[in-house]
């Protein structure tokens, strides 16, 4: 794996340019949002049916797990799939790497999913019925939920590093040894686990929210 070059500091900071790719990435996302979404009508016309078709599709797989919580989640699993397909795919680009293809970027992400479930959990439970689900059906059971919650965050990261990581080194030792016009249809499996792995991701963080959320709903359930 390529160790990212520093392109400029801030202070005593190195920005390096996966740091750069990655707030050139969100920059272009915010601008595009802006110009797809600021002229809106009833009477939809091309792009605006794509967006929402878009739109549609991924509130649909959000409510296949959540049913009642789609309108709440869809900001933030949206935005994953989104970052993480755009993010994928740069590696496409001459001269820029996927920023997934770095392992610190897929812990930043991983992390943000850590926090972002627990966040759900007592914003839907309150804090003390959230945490109190920790010690059920026993209190011997925390220190497992704790290594549960560690091991699926590092799961989550390295699983995207490893595949972005890996199919860009197979892609350039192709091109290396075969030539130009043999990557090819490597190049569009590279487009295909581009999405696959985003929405992998993406459900993985739906699914954590979703044990988060219906916690203390199981157990009420069990009460009643």
């Amino acid at each position: 794996m390529e160790t990212p070059s520093i392109v400029f500091y801030v202070g005593p900071f190195g920005i390096t340019s996966i740091v750069v790719t990655t707030w050139g990435i969100m920059l272009v996302l915010g601008v595009l949002c802006w110009l797809a979404t600021k002229n809106l009508s009833l009477i939809p016309g091309p792009l605006q049916t794509v967006l929402e078709g878009v739109v549609s599709a991924m509130e649909a797989s959000i409510q296949a797990v959540l049913p009642d919580r789609a309108q709440q989640l869809l900001p933030f699993i949206a935005t994953l799939w989104i970052y993480i397909v755009t993010a994928n795919l740069t590696g496409l680009i001459p001269q820029l790497h996927s920023p997934t293809g770095n392992l610190s970027v897929t812990a930043g992400l991983a992390i943000l999913v850590f926090f972002s479930v627990h966040w759900f959990g007592i914003r839907n439970d309150g804090i003390r019925r959230y945490f109190k689900h920790y010690l059920s059906p026993t209190p011997l059971l925390l220190p497992f939920h704790l290594i549960s919650e560690i091991t699926r965050t590092v799961a989550l990261a390295v699983r995207l590093f490893g595949n972005i990581m890996s199919l860009e080194l197979v892609a350039l030792l192709v091109l290396l040894v075969a030539g130009l016009l043999v990557p090819v249809p490597l190049l569009m499996l590279h487009i295909v686990e581009a999405l696959v792995q985003a929405y992998i991701f993406g459900m993985l963080a739906l699914v954590y929210v979703a044990g988060a959320m219906q916690s203390q709903q199981h157990k009420k359930g069990k009460d009643l």
